[in-house]
């Protein structure tokens, strides 16, 4: 019996995970302990743990980490209480094989924790990149910390080779976040309708998601305020999520607040959840903002997706993906463009870069033969690869 710990910090995360933890409980040669930590167990962010325990999965541990501050000496005093705390967890648990997803700065810091503890770490989704995010940061780290390596498509398994990771532990498998898409049971529409008191059955709607955009000195604000400009000039109704924890977020929210306040046609939700974020995406006309799931999800959901500025500069992206700059002029341009009868049929063919939907299977024979053939003990070597300096 294999001790494995799956690490989640926030709706995003374990919204993606949730097939691969679904698979990983149900395996008898595998015990699964699930930590939460983060956002899930902030009030202000939703107490997005009670999605996990909702849907049946038991939470081992809740370690809060989180400081209610809005700042980037927030994020390091996070990130320092991450390491404090899950250093006395994982010296305690002894697990076999950790399980982190993306990029995020708490997650990197458990990860510093697990190898200090000599534990290996299997990562979901290195070898992207987010040149508008000091995200960026964290995922090659996190990368170079870890043992084994699950991508979402071929350029970012070479690009993690690349970071000397050996290649027969990187394993292309695809998107979850385009599994839960195609087999995950939608939320019944009217009664989401209902719940949201937001009417998505009879009128055109937008799910609009914009987060903190930690590389610019203001975060992103001027580019929020550009936003709001645009939508202000755009007919119909727009479905707000609110942003992530990451340093603006809380200011970023607060600012959806007093705009929704006073438009009948905005509507801002703290969290869907799973299975209602999926409906509410598949019955949306756009998606708009800066979130990865515009890249990942909206092709998916064969609609059309605004990508405003540069936060996933880099990531690759489907044809139904229209990216703009943050200004309302080009904003508006976009979502013109996207709302086109031609270019809506075209998104319903476009092809999808991040695979078809088995990625969770593939990560559970990967794991499998992890334990099956490697001593998850061994150090790793850094794995040279061979190239033309031009001399």
């Amino acid at each position: 019996m294999r001790k494995v710990c799956a690490v989640t910090s926030s709706r995003a995360d374990y919204g993606i995970i949730k097939p691969l933890l679904t698979k990983l409980d149900n395996y008898e040669g595998i015990s699964l302990s699930i930590i939460v930590t983060g956002m899930h167990l902030c009030p202000e962010f939703g107490y997005t743990y009670k999605e996990i325990e909702s849907d049946g999965f038991v939470i081992k541990k809740k370690i809060d980490i989180q400081l209610s501050t809005d700042s980037e000496l927030g994020m390091s005093k996070t990130m320092g209480m991450a390491l404090i705390c899950f250093s006395d967890f994982f010296a305690e648990e002894q697990p076999d094989l950790v399980i982190v997803l993306g990029d995020r700065f708490e997650i990197a810091a458990v990860c510093c924790a697990a190898v200090n503890q000599r534990l290996p770490i299997a990562h979901l989704y290195g070898g992207e990149l987010t040149e508008g995010a000091v995200d960026d940061c964290y995922r090659h780290a996190i990368t170079k910390m870890s043992s084994l390596h699950f991508v979402s498509c071929e350029p970012y398994r070479r690009r993690v080779i690349q970071l000397g990771e050996d290649p027969a532990m990187v394993h292309n498998v695809g998107a979850m976040g385009v599994e839960n898409i195609l087999s995950l049971p939608e939320y019944p529409l009217l009664e989401l309708e209902k719940d949201l008191d937001f009417p998505m059955c009879d009128r055109p709607y937008a799910v609009v998601t914009f987060h903190p955009v930690t590389t610019e000195k203001d975060l992103g604000l001027w580019q929020l305020a550009e936003l709001m400009k645009a939508l202000d000039e755009i007919s119909m109704d727009f479905l707000i999520t609110k942003a992530n924890s990451d340093a603006g977020g809380r200011t970023i929210n607060r600012l959806w607040d007093e705009y929704c306040e006073e438009r009948q046609n905005c509507h801002l939700v703290t969290s869907l959840g799973s299975s209602r974020y999926i409906t509410a995406l598949k019955n949306a006309h756009l998606i708009i903002g800066n979130s990865s799931s515009g890249i990942l999800e909206g092709p998916a959901c064969k609609i059309p997706t605004i990508d405003i500025g540069d936060r996933q500069k880099g990531r690759i992206a489907a044809e139904s993906v229209i990216h703009c700059k943050a200004s309302r002029k080009d904003i508006v341009a976009a979502i013109d463009r996207a709302l086109l009868q031609s270019f809506r049929e075209s998104a319903v063919r476009t092809v999808n870069p991040y695979g078809n939907g088995d990625a969770s299977a593939k990560i559970m024979e990967a794991i499998k033969a992890y334990f099956t053939h490697k001593n998850t003990c061994r150090a790793k070597k850094f794995y040279d690869v061979e190239f033309d300096c031009g001399q």
